[in-house]
């Protein structure tokens, strides 16, 4: 916990100064700790160091800008904290292997592209921490669900779909959300929303599961295509779900799917699909767990027969 707070801090710097070049002392002042302590603690938990993390933050902010806004390309540079236009260049290649004109000339959002550049800059800074393992022993207080039933539209995701250990479930989402960002990004696929995960399989050891983002189609269309190497293109079933809202660490989550499966067969439903769950804000922006919002929804059938 002490380590998160510290880096829940870093986190709202960087991203509070879009056009600045952040450097690793900007970090270690606001986590109060030496640049030594600092890079330990930002590198552990990010899973990439500082420098790399702040490079990340500029350039895909830039991106996003080349697609929700008619500056120049040299004015998102320099807005985004780069000294040159061959300084930036560079960076984006590196990234997304094309130049940032033919990125501008490739991606194809539509009204969807300014939603598409907020969530960037919301996303971006925690992309690799949803599902965060806090490590940290706490008291496992008892909570109460309100439960509902509602109707939903198909929705398309990207995802990367594993098979891990339980143990492994938090670990996984932080290593593989990061590669569906890039992939929307990289193709000009419109973010629609915070990242989904989707149990497909569970045993009493492994989990089959599905990371990923809500997305828009690019070009009017959705085609398997999308997808290409570990990102699948898939779709959240449209339909009934029963809902409700997890608030607090993502570990105290199966208190919410156990509260929907006894909720679903007390009220005759039937589960009809694997469930999923959404998060609804970023770690970035909330330094008490408690306040981590996560909707979890489950697919449900008809109510079953009475008997006859």
């Amino acid at each position: 916990m002490t380590d998160w707070k510290k880096l829940q801090r870093a986190l709202k710097y960087a991203r509070r100064n879009p056009g600045k070049k952040v450097l690793l002392s900007n970090l270690a002042a606001e986590t109060g700790q030496s640049l030594f302590h600092a890079h330990r603690t930002l590198r552990a938990v990010l899973g990439e160091t500082p420098k790399c993390f702040t490079l990340r933050l500029r350039v895909d902010r830039a991106a996003a800008a080349l697609i929700s806004s008619s500056a120049s390309i040299l004015m998102i540079a320099l807005e985004c904290g780069f000294e040159s236009h061959e300084a930036f260049c560079r960076a984006f290649r590196r990234r997304f292997q094309m130049s940032p004109n033919a990125y501008r000339g490739s991606a194809r959002m539509g009204p969807y592209a300014r939603v598409h550049a907020d969530l960037v800059d919301d996303i971006g800074p925690c992309v690799g921490l949803y599902h965060i393992d806090l490590k940290e022993r706490r008291s496992r207080k008892s909570m109460e669900y309100s439960i509902s039933t509602k109707e939903l539209t198909t929705q398309l995701v990207l995802v990367v779909r594993r098979r891990v250990r339980r143990a492994e479930i938090a670990a996984t989402i932080s290593a593989e959300l990061p590669k569906v960002f890039l992939h929307a990004q990289q193709r000009g696929i419109g973010i629609a929303g915070y990242p989904i995960t989707r149990y497909l399989e569970t045993s009493m050891s492994l989990v089959t599961l599905e990371t990923g983002m809500r997305v828009t189609a690019r070009g009017g269309e959705w085609t398997a295509g999308e997808g290409e190497g570990d990102v699948l293109a898939e779709t959240l079933p449209g339909g009934p779900v029963a809902v409700t809202i997890h608030f607090g660490p993502y570990d105290q989550l199966p208190t919410a799917y156990a509260a929907l499966e006894e909720w679903i067969a007390a009220n005759g439903f039937r589960a009809a699909g694997a469930p999923w769950e959404a998060y609804l804000n970023d770690p970035a922006d909330h330094p008490n767990p408690q306040d981590w919002k996560t909707e979890v929804c489950w697919p449900i059938g008809n109510p079953k027969s009475s008997g006859r």
